[in-house]
């Protein structure tokens, strides 16, 4: 089968690098883990507090909308009040 022939190419430098990524990991692993959880933390609170930005945004926007909802119902009550009137008396 060719599946099982196949091997890497790989020398002493190879096994070397290999060799030391072992050895250096578990102190360079807690090392950036370290460093990481400052920046991880940060990136959180930012998160934060563009969605609470975001929920005040909406809210306004939501207001607004009332306002201009409830004006444009009032204004349409006021231009049909005389119509209704006048339609009493005919």
């Amino acid at each position: 089968m060719a599946i099982w022939d196949y091997r890497p190419k790989a020398d002493l430098w190879t096994g070397v690098a290999i060799g030391v990524g072992l050895l250096v990991a578990p102190v360079v692993i807690p090392m950036i883990a370290d460093a990481a959880r400052p920046v991880a933390k940060a990136a959180i609170k930012v998160g934060l507090m563009l969605y609470e930005k975001g929920r005040e945004m909406i809210a306004e926007v939501a207001e607004v909308v009332e306002d201009l909802a409830a004006e444009a119902k009032s204004e349409v009550q006021a231009e049909l009040a005389p119509v209704k009137g006048k339609g009493k008396g005919a």
